[in-house]
């Protein structure tokens, strides 16, 4: 009798493979699923992952991107960088030193209250400390002297050394205001608030050029209008009151000495009408 050859291990009768039955493979248990085996060989399984993997595109915790900017944060008590911090008794000239290198740089008079936010001192320190300076630089004979004026303090040169702070700057060129606009600017600073037209009728001439130079060189300024006529009024600013060193208006010199006799005013009054 002829020997039946027997089958190979794994091999799956031509009528199981036509009714849609995959291999299995060898060693394979029957009954579980087989179809892992249709991956790829190189194919990781999930487990096979170490947990502390990191994906190639992710961005470690201490990592910042270039985009973004993290946000400051200030520790308790400390002070940011841009905000400077000092002890105003450890410069060398103390709580008057620095108050005289804050006047060295102002371009206008400051006030007390903002030389006391800026040194972090009290007001009526400040004030103390200023009278204090403007008396030393009296008694010692300076070439300058602090006063305040238009509302705050300032340094200026002493009127007595006028005539050479004049030759050293201006050489002789000041540029000086005309007659007709010092007359125009002393009726606003007396009368003020005034209309234009006021003032023309108190000068007898139009004054509009006039107006124009003195605007321009913030002499004055537009401060409301009437109520009848709407009429623009205006008025010295405080750009004035600092080139002429006064504190208020109210240190304006009395016009009572500079006025004719009554005589000579009705002599004027009917020259006037004539």
């Amino acid at each position: 009798m002829s020997q039946i050859p027997a089958p190979e291990v794994g091999a799956v009768p031509d009528d199981r493979e036509a009714a849609g039955h995959h291999a299995v493979p060898q060693g394979a248990v029957p009954g579980e699923d087989v179809r892992a085996e249709a991956a790829p060989q190189h194919a990781v399984p999930p487990q096979a992952v170490a947990e502390d993997a990191v994906p190639e595109d992710a961005v470690p915790e201490d990592v910042v991107p270039e985009d973004s900017t993290p946000d400051l944060v200030v520790a308790e008590g400390e002070v940011p960088e841009e905000q400077v911090a000092f002890d105003i008794n450890d410069f060398p000239g103390g709580a008057r030193g620095a108050i005289e290198a804050v006047l060295m740089v102002v371009d206008e008079p400051v006030t007390e209250l903002s030389l006391a936010s800026a040194l972090e001192l009290p007001v009526d320190d400040v004030a103390g400390h200023l009278d204090a300076l403007a008396a030393d630089y009296d008694e010692g004979n300076r070439g300058f002297t602090l006063r305040s004026v238009a509302g705050g303090w300032r340094v200026y040169s002493r009127s007595e050394y006028a005539p050479v702070v004049e030759k050293f700057l201006l050489d002789g060129q000041q540029a000086k205001l005309t007659q007709a606009s010092l007359e125009t600017l002393a009726v606003v600073a007396y009368r003020q608030p005034i209309s234009r037209s006021r003032v023309s009728a108190v000068r007898g001439v139009n004054v509009d050029g006039v107006f124009r130079t003195l605007l321009t060189r913030g002499l004055v300024a537009e401060v409301g209008a009437e109520d009848e006529s709407g009429a623009t009024l205006y008025g010295t600013t405080p750009y004035f009151l600092q080139r002429l060193g006064l504190g208020s208006l109210d240190d304006l010199p009395a016009l009572a000495p500079y006025l004719p006799e009554v005589d000579v005013l009705d002599e004027l009054a009917e020259q006037g009408r004539a």
